[in-house]
Order: structure tokens, then sequence, then C-alpha cells
């Protein structure tokens, strides 16, 4: 299984961005998708995570109301929208899966790295005026 994301790249604080993770190699459509993202010198942190159904889906406070998780399932795409951006939003974004299918799990869990077994190898956003 492979994860490709793409999408990234540089904008000033307020502009939009949107990420996308298409999977090759097997499909997972009924797997738990997600959005981690990674600044220098820091842990890679939690940003969003799609359930397998694509009806629950959860997010870091820091990006509610401004970043949308979805997920096209014909396309094996999944897509971060990220609207009002903030140069704290400056990151490596990764995208990640979980190789379980049609699992459903404690909004926690959504959370942790250590659900997720497959990993893209990250886009660039940088967020600067």
């Amino acid at each position: 299984v492979q994860l490709q994301a793409s999408g990234g790249g540089e904008v000033q604080p307020g502009a939009s961005l949107r990420l996308a993770c298409t999977t090759s190699g097997r499909a997972l459509s009924e797997n738990v998708m997600a959005w981690f993202r990674r600044v220098p010198e820091k842990e890679r942190e939690f940003v969003a995570a799609i359930s397998w159904s694509g009806g629950i889906t959860y997010y870091r406070d820091s990006v509610k109301g401004r970043f949308t998780i979805s997920r096209d399932d014909a396309k094996n795409t999944v897509y971060l929208q990220m609207d009002s951006l903030k140069p704290e939003d400056t990151a490596v974004y990764y995208c990640a899966a979980d190789k379980r299918r049609r699992t459903t799990y404690t909004e926690g869990r959504y959370m942790s790295t250590s659900l997720y077994d497959y990993w893209g190898q990250g886009t660039l956003v940088t967020v600067s005026a």
C-alpha cells in the first residue's frame, strides 16, 4: 500500500489550500484515514481523521471550523481542505491509513499515531506574509 500526498505550497495568511492523499496498491475505502503534521523539533501532531464510512470526522481544536477532511472512495483519495490558513499551520502534512477495515474507535484513538499503519511521504505547507 502506498499513500501519495500532494497539494502543499506557500501561501499568505488567510488563503486556502487543498491537500490530497491518493492510495494505491490496495483500496482503502473501508479504512480510517487521517492527516497529521509536523514542524521541526516537534512531535507529529494529529490534524483530522475520517471514519471508514465517512460519517464521522475529528479535528484538533486549533483547526476546527477552518479545515475539512473528506474522502472520495471512487478516486481512492482523501482530501484536507484548509481555509483561513495561519502561520502556525506551517508544517509538513502527512496522510495516514489504518490497515483494519470497517473498524470504529473511540475519539482519542483516531488522534493517535499508533493507530495508523500506512503513511505518505509528506507535503510541505508554508503560510507566510
